[in-house]
């Protein structure tokens, strides 16, 4: 029996008989989807995960079971399904050929072979019945929790897996009394969503802070949604309300106007949302905040916590401390690193973390590609021949990137940037320019929309705090996809965070980016999925590429640790500003408007920005270069060295010479069957492809490449190619002749795709106008597909 007749036959009446999909509460979920499988190029994914089974009972996943033909050997699904109950946090694993039973206890680490598979209340015991026995009050709240489905019915999209093991998590440490809950989750990844299903399962079951401690009794949950900008408090409340699985008097927007005008903080709804610079704002020496008693809500859902909520000084914390009666939740994007340090140690260890590789890798992000792009005027020393317009110059001076835009400015640096990357990139593209203030993002944005090719005048806007509501417009058409103006944003620190637009394709930084947290962030505006997107670009002007090889990129979130001082110890300098004494022991928290360092420079008043017009000759002699980041199977970055030496050791295991890879790719099916294996092993398509850029080989064929790494071959062009083939259409009527020779010329133009399959039917048409013309001159389908395939043999005979 093969796989499917073994699950047939075997395991389905195996689970039957043991109670699955016949007791109530009980599923027996099939081919269970559990990613999306990551972008590889040309609208494809790699393969996506998907369980055989998954044991649901009780709205709760218990088990996944990995199943191989009865011919296989029984444990040969255990890797398969350790990694999938691993990634669905399920505590039981098994695996089996139908004929015997391989379990595994994830959480005890123990296992062996079973008679038959457990039944749904046998499963549930084993999963949670001693904590059930432990702690009866926390097992109650966790099964009203459970018994309350994940909201779909209003037409909410169901909750991926990480977003069910989030929502679980943080419901769990709530049964469990945890006022402080942490969650992890990267940018693009549904934090918003998150949130919506967490409120759903509190509605539903009335939970609340008096339910805990005096007892259950009907009412609704007050819940507060709090944000540093408008623009999230905005999103939130139009992704909670898209739906109306709530009722309409649920919501309520908290603004100032309202306020004032009733003179008093709405108090009628369920969920609020507002903003903390509407909360700390007074009206008669009172804090709006304050107006509300303690224990009015119930939860506290903190977004984009990272940026200051837990600082004690700032008044995210203010607001918190007001309210600590209420069980509060935050959300970040950023693992834990040295500058959030405070916002870990304030809410705790997440419960639960989703990375941004993990999006990427599971397919729920998109990719990325980076062009570092090093220029000969990246840094700057005066000459006499240069011109100072305006300021004051230090002669001898070393100008580096954290010094350009900010105290020294020179057009034709910025203009020759701009030019680079307008010519490198696709102008129809939606593209976020990031800069050093809002004063270079209004000079880059000038410069942009002198040399785009479109004609529109609104082609590029600068979208800064500067720019106000005349700013947030040209952001919400920006975000419009069914707009193509504005194509362009220029920013400096507004955009990097809460920028909801699936169509960018384009990143291009021109100031340097010192935090990982805002790199992360940055590299966010970019993940999410769309139509037709691979993947996105990062033009790296100023070497923030450099963040991937740190260690803590993508990591795990660090232990707590002691942060160090602000102020001299013993009479050393102080580690920040390495001034005695101290000049920085005020923390802007983000970087200072003026100067753009963190720990702000210019405290003595804003220095008068230096301008220099360089020598005709130096503008002239202008140079760039740049070279693309590979990515190996792990997903790290690595060099082109790199990457050609961890393929050149993987290639043995698809071919053993240059003769069956000649074999391999001569058939259309067994060359995409190879391309398709490459692609799991971490090899995709658009990687070699950019990989045959670096060896100058955009002539050749993808043939080469892999003959030239495997075999160190010689590689040839495309045109030498066909010329050699073209002897063999004597074999070949008239007509044949003729469509072959055609196919020659779309191959030599674009490359060995034009010789897939699927490309046949573009082909006829692109020749013939019409299928039904083009069997009148080459006869029916399979005649013309077998003289396609047969003649291609001939391009890669050897010489």
């Amino acid at each position: 029996m093969n796989e499917t007749q073994t699950r047939y036959e075997l395991i389905d009446p195996a689970l039957k008989a043991a109670g699955w999909d016949v007791v109530p509460a009980s599923r027996l979920l099939m081919e269970f989807p559990i990613n999306k499988g990551r972008l590889i190029g040309q609208n494809r994914r790699a393969n996506p995960d998907k369980a055989d089974y998954i044991l649901r009972y009780k709205n709760r996943n218990l088990a996944v079971i990995e199943a191989k033909a009865a011919t296989k050997y029984y444990t040969d699904g255990v890797g398969q399904a350790k990694a999938y109950a691993e990634k669905l946090q399920i505590r039981f694993a098994f695996a089996t050929n139908g004929k015997q039973h391989y379990q595994i206890d994830m959480q005890e680490g123990v296992e062996g072979d079973v008679l038959q598979f457990p039944s749904p209340d046998e499963l549930w015991e084993m999963t949670f019945g001693r904590e059930e026995r432990s702690e009866p009050q926390k097992e109650l709240w966790t099964q009203k929790f459970d018994a309350v489905p994940f909201e779909t019915k209003s037409g909410q999209k169901p909750p991926r897996y990480y977003q069910v093991n989030s929502v679980n998590n943080v419901l769990e440490a709530l049964a469990s009394e945890q006022k402080r809950i942490l969650l992890t989750l990267a940018t693009g990844t549904g934090k918003t969503a998150t949130a919506f299903h967490i409120a759903w399962k509190l509605f539903q079951t009335k939970w609340n802070l008096s339910a805990h401690t005096e007892g259950f009794y009907e009412r609704s949950p007050r819940i507060l949604f709090l944000a540093d900008r408008n623009l999230l408090a905005d999103q939130a409340l139009t992704s909670f309300n898209e739906y109306n699985a709530f009722e309409e008097d649920v919501f309520k927007r908290i603004k100032p106007s309202e306020i004032k005008k009733e003179g008093k903080v709405p108090t009628n709804a369920g969920i609020f949302f507002t903003i903390f610079q509407t909360f700390v704002s007074e009206v008669d020496g009172k804090s709006n905040f304050g107006q509300y008693p303690k224990d009015f809500f119930d939860f506290i859902i903190i977004d984009e916590c990272h940026r200051g909520g837990a600082k004690d000084e700032s008044s995210w914390r203010t607001i918190l401390d007001y309210f600590s009666p209420a069980v509060q939740l935050g959300l970040t994007a950023t693992p834990k690193r040295t500058i959030n340090a405070d916002t870990y140690d304030y809410f705790g260890k997440p419960v639960y973390t989703y990375s941004l590789k993990d999006g990427i890798n599971d397919g729920f992000l998109t990719p990325f590609r980076v062009k570092q792009i090093d220029t000969t005027i990246d840094d700057y020393v005066f000459t006499s021949d240069d011109t100072v317009i305006e300021g004051e110059i230090e002669e001898g001076r070393r100008y580096t990137e954290a010094d350009m835009n900010r105290i020294i400015e020179i057009k034709a640096r910025e203009e020759y940037r701009v030019k680079i990357f307008m010519e490198m990139m696709n102008q129809n593209e939606k593209t976020l320019v990031f800069c050093a203030t809002q004063d270079h993002a209004a000079a880059v944005r000038d410069l942009i929309n002198q040399i785009s090719d479109s004609k529109n005048p609104n082609y590029c806007q600068r979208v800064t705090a500067n720019d106000g509501t005349l700013g947030e417009q040209h952001l919400r058409d920006f975000q419009n996809n069914e707009k193509r103006i504005p194509t362009v944003l220029t920013t400096s620190q507004k955009l990097s965070t809460g920028v909801d637009a699936p169509e960018i394709k384009n990143i291009v930084l021109l100031r340097p980016v010192n935090s990982m947290i805002e790199f992360k962030q940055i590299v966010g505006r970019g993940t999410r999925l769309f139509d037709g997107k691979d993947y996105f670009t990062i033009y790296d002007f100023v070497k923030a590429y450099l963040h991937f090889s740190d260690p803590e990129w993508d990591g795990e979130p660090l232990d707590p640790v002691e942060p160090l001082p602000k102020t001299p110890v013993d009479g050393k300098p102080c580690t920040e500003c390495g001034q005695t004494p101290c000049t920085c022991l005020k923390d802007p928290g983000e970087p200072c408007p003026e100067c753009g360092y963190e720990y702000c420079r210019c405290e003595a008043g804003k220095r008068k920005m230096t301008k220099v017009k360089l020598a005709d000759g130096k503008v002239r002699e202008f140079q760039h270069m740049f070279k693309t980041t590979f990515w190996s199977p792990d997903g790290k970055p690595i060099s082109g060295e790199e990457f050609l030496q961890s393929l050149f050791g993987t290639l043995p295991e698809f071919f053993k010479n240059e003769t069956e890879l000649r074999k391999l790719w001569s058939d259309p099916q067994t060359r995409s069957k190879l391309l398709e294996e490459l692609t799991e092993k971490g090899f995709p398509k658009s990687q070699l492809v950019e990989f045959q850029s670096m060896l100058g080989a955009q002539e050749s064929d993808l043939y080469d490449v892999l003959a030239y790494i495997a075999f160190h071959a010689s590689i040839e062009k495309r045109q030498t190619r066909a010329e050699r083939a073209r002897i063999y259409l004597k074999d070949y009527n008239h007509n044949q002749q003729q469509f072959l020779d055609f196919v020659l010329k779309q191959y030599v133009a674009r490359g060995s795709d034009e010789l897939d399959d699927s490309k046949i039917a573009d082909l006829l048409v692109l020749k013939y106008h019409a299928i039904s013309d083009a069997k009148k001159e080459l006869g029916e389908i399979p005649t013309i597909r077998k003289s396609f395939i047969d003649f291609q043999s001939h391009l890669y005979d050897a010489v």
